[in-house]
């Protein structure tokens, strides 16, 4: 008789101070992490998935193991879910982003956790579990190569979750090249930067029956001639894809027209600021201010859809940042943009920074709730009025009066897709007024 295995990808709370948990009927992409792991786990295993984002737990489901996968922002939700299974005598095992920052919490509240990668110690937890000899931790050591990666389960999904465009997340790629100073997600993602081979990727995408795809990884670029590679061989399936890059790629004609023949739509890329001495102070010198005009006009004779990130707090920045940079999104019609403040995610060189100069404030709400906070004491304005700065950004530029300003007529699926980003975001920004306990006014 085969073990029951209920892997869980939880959803959110909506805040600090609202407890109802985050849900939607349905989403367009389609989440990786689950099928995934139903694809590591050995066939002796009978494996539910659930997706809690839009689908229900069912808690008396009589799970003989039950497996939690979370970032920061679920891990609240998760230890509940945890602890519900847990009163009913079923052991639970935890993995994901969030174990690798906070192991030892992480592991008060369930039976065990893994920390990094998944592939070297999956089988064994299971094996573990099911003899009833689960260790507190398994820590994955290193993998050198990620070749030869199982294709996930997409078959015990629910896809008519995920609606009639349904976009499937893959990775072609682990870690990031690049060295900021900021960034956490070299850290969690075991180290190094790894390719998967081309044949991989190409099955895998072929496994998805979808010709929409997004590329989760870090810098989808982060090796060029394997990047081309993998665009050349993409040719012939007429995709639509996204992905997220490095600004400077988009210098390279030779790259960016194969990118356009293997079907790119859309790309995200970070520019950070608008500032050089400020890409200086996060260790992003690569990203040329003097050039980002001929980044977007690169993207635009193409006919490419593209967002870029910011990041707001750094100590060098004045109070003018906020403008200069709204002006530019105007200037260079950007269909859209995410503003970010400037976090100290723990392991990064910037969170040991920040705490040995004590401006960290809020170390426990870090990564855990919605919305845009502020958990450094910045230099040049407080903590609250720039949570508003940034939140006033983003319902200025997610305005209908900025949209008819910077968005081209919705006739061709690069300009759909930009229509369809800026609705969802001006939603969002509207939605979560509430969230930083600031009041605005609607532009």
């Amino acid at each position: 008789m085969s073990n029951k295995l209920l892997v869980i990808q939880p959803s959110h709370y909506h805040s600090k101070s609202d407890h109802t948990v985050f849900k939607t009927k349905s989403r367009s992409l389609v989440p990786l992490a689950l099928p995934y792991l139903a694809a590591l786990t050995p066939r002796e295993w009978d494996v539910t998935l659930v997706d809690e984002q839009v689908q229900d737990i069912d808690f008396d489901s009589q799970p003989d193991l039950v497996a939690i996968t979370c970032w920061t922002i679920h891990s609240i939700r998760a230890y509940d879910v945890a602890r519900e299974f847990r009163n009913r005598g079923i052991p639970i095992i935890m993995g994901g982003p969030h174990v690798w920052f906070r192991p030892e919490e992480a592991a008060e509240h369930v039976d065990a956790i893994g920390i990094g990668e998944g592939e070297p110690i999956w089988a064994h937890m299971l094996q573990d579990a099911a003899a009833g000899r689960l260790q507190k931790v398994y820590r994955a050591p290193q993998m050198p190569s990620i070749a030869g990666l199982p294709v996930p389960r997409w078959d015990l999904l629910d896809l008519r979750k995920y609606g009639p465009f349904k976009t499937f997340s893959l990775l072609s790629s682990r870690g990031c090249p690049m060295q900021c100073e900021y960034c956490s997600e070299r850290l969690y993602l075991g180290g190094g930067f790894r390719v998967r081979p081309v044949q991989d990727v190409i099955e895998e995408i072929k496994s998805t029956r979808s010709k929409n795809i997004f590329f989760g990884d870090s810098d989808f670029g982060g090796k060029r001639a394997r990047a081309m590679e993998l665009m050349e061989a993409m040719i012939p399936l007429k995709l639509r894809w996204s992905a997220l890059w490095t600004s400077f790629l988009c210098y390279d004609d030779e790259y960016m027209d194969l990118a356009k023949r293997s079907g790119l739509l859309h790309v995200n890329m970070g520019f950070e600021s608008i500032n050089p001495e400020t890409l200086k102070e996060m260790n992003k010198r690569f990203n040329k201010v003097e050039k980002y005009s001929l980044v977007l006009d690169n993207l635009r004779k193409r006919g490419i859809s593209y967002s870029l990130n910011f990041i707001f707090g750094w100590d060098n920045e004045t109070p003018e940042v906020y403008r200069t940079t709204m002006d530019f999104l105007e200037k260079e019609k950007v269909p859209a943009a995410y503003f970010n403040i400037l976090c100290p995610e723990k392991g990064t060189m910037f969170y040991e920074r920040m705490k040995k100069e004590d401006r960290i404030l809020r170390i426990e709400d870090i990564g855990r709730f919605p919305g845009e906070f502020c958990h450094i004491k910045p230099k040049y304005i407080s903590a609250e009025d720039m949570e508003k700065k940034v939140q006033e950004l983003y319902l200025k530029l997610y305005s209908w009066k900025s949209m008819l300003r910077r968005l081209p007529m919705p006739v061709t699926q690069s300009n759909i897709a930009s229509w369809v980003v800026n609705i969802s975001q001006r939603r969002l920004a509207q939605r979560s007024l509430g969230n930083n306990n600031n009041n605005f006014d609607a532009f």
